[in-house]
């Protein structure tokens, strides 16, 4: 059906499916200023005609033909006509779209995924996949379609805690706490955000009880140290503080022996047949480190093994000579020998937010398939200026009291 065969308006029903398209796209006047836009691509769809708040003649979308129909179309019509006398601003199609594009960017689905592209060529493929795999699990299912500017403290806090609770996942927690303040840490630096929620959440959140995990808060290992100096057996008290400035696993420890140091190039190197990983690890060696293990020569038998067991000299000390030592001195059911590991990595994380996978390497969390201890996923060398920061930091602890 041409054009100017229309005879009657409003639009008929027959009208509108006949009406052919031209070789340049046409509208007909419905009723009002409802108008009926047929392209040459044969494509028909509703729009009206009014002036926007400038005072310029435009034109508002109302749906395609045949999904909106004359009489939906015209009821439509008649809805924004009315907000239109009543002083409302109607939106274009390219402020809606822009709305709508605001709305994406600020889901925090969105932020995550563009703090996680940061880290794709920092990360290791089997780290990344396991964060991204926890990230979605627990966290975007809760958040994801939220506004991240408009989450509180008081949520981010309610839903961590009910995690350690419910589910019993502490260690975990602490990665996703980690994950969520560095994604508001990217978003802060991006002029996004003023403030992080998630900053200081972990210390607010269930300590970690598990059986080798007891620590105390970071205000109270001042005394700690200030107690473990001052016990009777002083190897011990070297062997303690050397857990506290190098958070090994208390058995790397327990099975290091003197050729594993070396003073010159400051380094530990733990071999793989007593590492978790089953990886060769190397440790920088803070000043402070090398001081005692200096001291704890002094007391270097025929054995290898740093601290040899009292029955032989192959076999290292019991797995519970630290932890009963610390139990003397008064912290039974307080801080275990693995606890000191759970609190440098707390402060380190804190310290170097935006070095995550540096403190991993720290505390030897390496995938496996690195070749060589000075690989680069090793980040050997600013694990260096890390150590040194932590020694430098537990000496300034001490000194305030």
């Amino acid at each position: 059906m041409k054009r100017d065969a229309i005879k009657k308006r409003p639009l008929s029903d027959t009208t509108l499916a006949n009406l052919e398209s031209e070789e340049k796209d046409y509208r007909e006047r419905d009723i009002g200023a409802l108008y009926f836009l047929v392209q040459k691509t044969g494509k028909k769809s509703w729009q009206l005609r009014y002036k926007n708040e400038k005072g310029v003649w435009s034109w508002k979308g109302i749906g395609g033909y045949p999904s909106v129909s004359g009489a939906v179309a015209r009821r439509k019509a008649n809805e924004l006509s009315e907000k239109l006398a009543n002083g409302e601003v109607l939106e274009t199609r390219k402020q809606t779209k822009q709305k709508q594009q605001e709305i994406e960017d600020q889901k925090f689905s969105k932020l995550m995924n563009e703090w996680l592209d940061t880290k794709k060529s920092v990360w290791g493929a089997t780290t990344f996949d396991k964060a991204q795999k926890s990230i979605n699990r627990h966290i975007i299912p809760k958040f994801g379609e939220r506004n991240f500017t408009e989450i509180i403290a008081k949520e981010w806090f309610d839903f961590f805690q009910g995690l350690q609770r419910e589910l019993n996942i502490h260690t975990q927690v602490e990665k996703l706490t980690s994950y969520c303040r560095n994604a508001y840490d990217w978003a802060k630096f991006q002029a996004k955000i003023n403030s992080n929620p998630i900053d200081g959440i972990t210390k607010h959140l269930d300590k970690n009880d598990g059986g080798s995990m007891k620590f105390v808060e970071i205000d109270e290992l001042p005394q700690l140290i200030i107690d473990i100096r001052n016990h009777h057996q002083r190897k011990l008290a070297i062997g303690l503080e050397l857990m506290i400035l190098l958070f090994p696993r208390p058995v790397e420890l327990r099975f290091a022996t003197w050729g594993q140091f070396n003073f010159e190039k400051a380094i530990w190197i733990k071999p793989a047949e007593i590492m978790k990983k089953g990886i060769v690890h190397a440790v920088p060696l803070p000043i402070q480190a090398i001081t005692l293990l200096k001291e704890l020569e002094d007391y270097k038998t025929e054995s290898d093994l740093l601290f040899a067991g009292r029955n032989s000299l192959s076999e290292p000390i019991s797995d519970n000579t630290f932890n009963m030592a610390l139990n003397r001195m008064g912290y039974k059911g307080r801080q275990n020998p693995h606890g000191f590991r759970h609190i440098a990595s707390t402060a380190l994380n804190n310290k170097f937010s935006h070095k995550e996978q540096v403190v991993e390497a720290s505390l030897a969390h390496m995938k496996k398939g690195i070749k060589g201890i000075y690989d680069k996923g090793s980040h050997l060398e600013e694990r260096v200026e890390m150590m040194q920061w932590w020694a430098d930091y537990i000496d300034a602890l001490v000194l305030k009291i």
